[in-house]
C-alpha cells in the first residue's frame, strides 16, 4: 500500500511499514466485523429428534395412546397366544387324532391365523391415525412455544434439524425444552 507523503518531492510516494499496513487493516476488519454482527440477523436452531424424544406433549400422548391401545394389545397378545397353543396341540397330536379332527383343527388355527392377521392390520391402522392425530394436535402447540421463544428472546430464525452443521452456540433446544416442561408443570429432566 502506498500513500503520498506531503513533505516528499511531487512523484514519489512512501510505502507503510507491513507491521503498521497489518495493524491498519486488521483496525478495518474488526470496525466491519462489529458493524456487521451488530445488524446480523440472530439465529437459533432446533435438534428436533431431541425435542421430539424429550418434550413432556409428545411424551404425555406416546403415554395416552398406550392407555389408550392397552386394552386391544392385550386381546391380541391372548389370541396370539391361544394360537401359539392351538399349533403346540396339533403337533403333540398329529400322530394320534383323527384325520376329521387334524382337518377341523387345522381350520381352526387358518381362521385364527386370519383373524388375527386382520385384527393386527386394523390396530396398526387406527394406531397410526391416532398417533397422528395427537402428534399434529401436540406438535401445533410446541411450535407456538418456539415461536414465542423466539420472540421473546430476539431471535430472527430458528433452524431445525436436520441440518448439515449447527454450532453448538445456536443450540437453543434446552432453552425450548425447558419452557415447554414449565408449560407442563414438569420440573424435573427425564
Amino acid at each position: 500500500m502506498g500513500a503520498t507523503d506531503s513533505g516528499m518531492a511531487p512523484g514519489r510516494t512512501r510505502v507503510l511499514r507491513p507491521g503498521r499496513a497489518v495493524l491498519v487493516m486488521l483496525a478495518a476488519m474488526l470496525a466491519l466485523l462489529s458493524t456487521a454482527s451488530a445488524q446480523g440477523p440472530r439465529i437459533g436452531y432446533v435438534d428436533m429428534k431431541r425435542l421430539i424424544d424429550s418434550a413432556p406433549q409428545l411424551r404425555a400422548g406416546r403415554e395416552l395412546l398406550e392407555r389408550e391401545f392397552a386394552d386391544r394389545d392385550a386381546a391380541l397378545r391372548a389370541e396370539q397366544q391361544r394360537l401359539a397353543d392351538l399349533e403346540a396341540r396339533q403337533r403333540r397330536e398329529a400322530g394320534v387324532a383323527d384325520a376329521a379332527t387334524q382337518e377341523a383343527r387345522a381350520r381352526e388355527i387358518d381362521a385364527l391365523r386370519r383373524n388375527l392377521e386382520r385384527t393386527r392390520a386394523r390396530l396398526r391402522e387406527d394406531l397410526n391415525r391416532r398417533a397422528q392425530e395427537e402428534y399434529k394436535r401436540r406438535w401445533d402447540a410446541m411450535q407456538d412455544q418456539v415461536t414465542a421463544f423466539a420472540r421473546e428472546n430476539g431471535y430472527d430464525l430458528i433452524v431445525e434439524s436436520p441440518v448439515v452443521y449447527a454450532s453448538p452456540s445456536i443450540d437453543v433446544t434446552d432453552a425450548i425444552l425447558e419452557r415447554l416442561r414449565r408449560e407442563t408443570g414438569e420440573t424435573g429432566r427425564r
